[in-house]
């Protein structure tokens, strides 16, 4: 059997054919498939995902030099020479006259010096300043009513009961320092002479305290009351 070219040519343009057919139906059926809204989510889900992970380049920072810091230039201002003013020509002094040869003077001998009068020593503050004036003490004024005296009242006169006579008087005594009344002295009258001098002459004989400064007994005045009544 001989195979005809042409029928050879034929028959693989009819497999060229059904193959293109093949295809196109595949290709139909395929786009069917994704226009159909279950089957592309189908093929969405099931279709993987790829994910290329770009890693950044790091680039190196080439560390440039610091510069070195500069030091400031300072002025430094130079004081300009001084100048040297040449001192005025003085004129030369004349000449002393020429004075006679003095005779020769005596050696003396140095005079014993005398020695300096010494210092006087410090004094104490406490002494430089005046002390304060001491404080007086208080007098006690003297007693003339003590019972341990025994001073007797005087004796009321009888012709200045019976002329109804009364009245007070006061005596100033001064009093010793052993306690006697050196002097008895009428301050204020009773308005009767008689019982002015029986008060007088009573107190003259009494005795008294005398007044003490501190522990000191000394002299001192003191008023001594009598009351003349008709009533006691």
């Amino acid at each position: 059997m001989v195979n005809h070219p042409q029928w050879e040519t034929r028959g693989g343009a009819n497999r060229a054919a059904g193959v293109g057919v093949t295809v196109l139906l595949h290709g139909l059926v395929i786009a069917g498939l994704l226009y159909y809204q279950p089957t592309r989510s189908a093929l969405e889900e099931a279709m993987p995902i790829m994910v290329n992970l770009i890693t950044p380049t790091l680039e190196k920072t080439q560390q440039l030099p610091q510069p070195l810091p500069v030091k400031p230039r300072v002025q430094r201002h130079v004081a300009p020479p001084a100048q040297v003013v040449p001192p005025p020509a003085t004129t030369p002094a004349p000449s002393p006259p020429a004075l006679a040869p003095s005779p020769p003077a005596v050696a003396v001998a140095p005079a014993a010096t005398a020695s300096a009068p010494a210092a006087p020593a410090s004094v104490p503050a406490a002494e430089l300043a005046p002390s304060p004036p001491p404080v007086p003490v208080a007098v006690v004024p003297p007693n003339f009513s003590a019972d341990y005296l025994d001073n007797p009242p005087p004796a009321y006169p009888s012709i200045s009961r019976r002329m109804g006579e009364q009245g007070k008087v006061v005596l100033r005594v001064l009093v010793s320092a052993k306690g006697a009344p050196d002097k008895v002295e009428l301050k204020s009258s009773s308005g009767s002479n008689r019982l002015d001098d029986t008060a007088v002459e009573t107190v003259r004989h009494w005795r008294f305290v005398p007044a003490r400064q501190g522990e000191e007994p000394v002299a001192a005045w003191v008023l001594v009351p009598i009351t003349f009544t008709l009533k006691s």
